[in-house]
């Protein structure tokens, strides 16, 4: 195989941890003609000892060694001050573990034996996750002080908690499931995590997988050869391709079919495609995130999505709350939609009446975000200049109200009312309070997600959360 050529010195300090004499030479002197500065280690113990000595920036390490393996190595790197990007050398039966120490913190991992070329890309990847963390060291004091990190904006402490995750995980190369209802942020989250990582100067792309017709997804993700079936007139690059060194968001996963959710399990662990039509495979780097509006368990549940896609994608889980769930940062948000709005309009409005802003509050907000920020931008545009008012929104809005707490948040029932009828009705009331979110309403009532499906399944067709 012909090596990637030679770079200039990148001044990165590179420790390789190999038990296997021959290929622990044999990855030093590689590394180093890529103008790294390289040191071996034989195990995780001489590797923390060279750590404390020779202060490296990036570990190349295998995962099975004898006295200290990569994740127990891992694991003590974590509770060192200096922060490393780990990249874990692992056998084609280790992939969970590989994962594992992604979820552990190791920035890749890459399987022997070691393609050069990946190799290298992976080593420059991890040089820029050094600048990332720079980035978002600087953007963690912003974030506390002015309740913004990128787009998102909240002060809330749901908010504040997920942006403390974003920061965290966001140089890594690992997958994140970001959950949540309609227009609750899903794609600007991962727009930030984007933002904030090592790919930031790299393709964001971004699929709807329930906008595809069944027919064309494969098409669409992995890409065709010229003839490959009627109307492939031309060789076609896939989002995959089409993000290569960036990062691709699979929108609406579970609504992608079952047969290709197959094919995406298997380029996500072997980070190798082939285009319809083809018998070549296509090396890539790509980091995926995925969305859903949907309690991913009910589809794993219900055959529309493949739980071991599930658990490969879950890496880390990000979970957008509702609008209505925070509504303390709604005054926050809006005013950094008019800010936005009147540099896109060209507009002139200096801020929104506190009564008007009241109803802001006031309103349940079926449609979160989203919705928001189609109501601020038509009463922006309409109004021009000044304070927005009423009578700048849509007719009828308001409607949909948030109701009293002796409404919404209490179980009210006569005496009488025997001990199963009033379970039921505890778990339906909290179920449709979190907008049918059953993971959340689990949590709410303390039991776990499986007892509550089992009940669910139970009350039948009379468990309807609509009314």
């Amino acid at each position: 195989m012909q090596y990637p050529p030679m770079d200039e010195q990148v001044n990165q300090k590179v420790l390789i941890v190999e038990d296997e004499p021959n290929a622990r030479m044999g990855l030093a002197e590689l590394i180093s003609g890529w103008g790294y500065s390289t040191e071996v280690a034989q195990d995780g113990v001489e590797a923390l000892e060279r750590v404390q000595d020779w202060q490296p920036t990036i570990l190349v390490s295998d995962l099975k060694m004898p006295r200290m393996d990569g994740l127990t190595l891992l694991g003590h790197l974590g509770e060192l001050e200096q922060k490393f990007a780990v990249i874990m050398l692992t056998a084609q039966g280790s992939i969970e573990s590989a994962v594992e120490s992604m979820k552990m913190g190791a920035f890749d991992y890459i399987q022997k034996p070691v393609d050069p070329i990946r190799l290298k890309r992976l080593l420059s990847s991890a040089s820029s996750q050094q600048k990332a963390e720079r980035v978002i060291a600087s953007a963690r004091p912003r974030a506390e002080e002015t309740g913004v990190l990128g787009s998102l904006v909240g002060k809330s402490s749901q908010m504040q908690e997920i942006f403390s995750l974003i920061e965290r995980i966001a140089p890594n190369n690992v997958s994140v499931l970001i959950t949540g209802e309609s227009g609750t942020g899903k794609e600007i989250v991962a727009r930030t995590l984007h933002d904030l990582s090592g790919r930031s100067s790299k393709p964001f792309v971004a699929v709807n997988c329930a906008a595809i017709p069944e027919t064309l997804i494969e098409s669409e993700i992995f890409g065709h050869e010229r003839g490959a079936f009627t109307g492939a007139v031309e060789r076609r690059a896939g989002c995959f391709e089409l993000a290569e060194e960036g990062t691709l968001l699979l929108d609406e996963i579970g609504e992608m079919p079952i047969a290709t959710q197959a094919k995406l399990l298997r380029v996500l662990e072997d980070r190798t495609l082939r285009r319809l039509g083809s018998k070549v495979e296509t090396q890539i780097n790509v980091r995926v995130l995925a969305a859903t509006n949907k309690d991913p368990l009910a589809a794993i549940a219900d055959g529309h999505l493949r739980n071991d896609l599930y658990y490969r994608l879950n890496v880390f889980n990000i979970d957008m709350p509702p609008l209505r769930e925070h509504r303390e940062d709604i005054p926050l948000i809006a005013e950094a939609m008019v800010r936005a709005m009147n540099e896109r309009h060209g507009c002139s409005v200096s801020g929104i009446e506190p009564t008007l802003m009241q109803d802001f509050e006031a309103y349940e907000w079926p449609g979160n975000v989203r919705e928001l920020r189609n109501v601020l931008e038509r009463a922006i545009v309409l109004c021009g200049k000044g304070s927005l008012r009423r009578q700048h929104l849509p007719p009828g809005f308001g409607i949909v109200r948030s109701t009293s707490a002796s409404d919404s948040q209490q179980v009210r029932m006569p005496v009488g009312t025997t001990v199963d009828e009033a379970e039921k009705q505890l778990i339906l009331r909290t179920l449709k309070s979190t907008g049918n979110n059953k993971t959340r309403a689990a949590e709410i009532l303390g039991i776990s997600l499986k007892t509550l499906h089992n009940k669910l399944k139970e009350y039948g067709s009379s468990a309807d959360t609509s009314n």
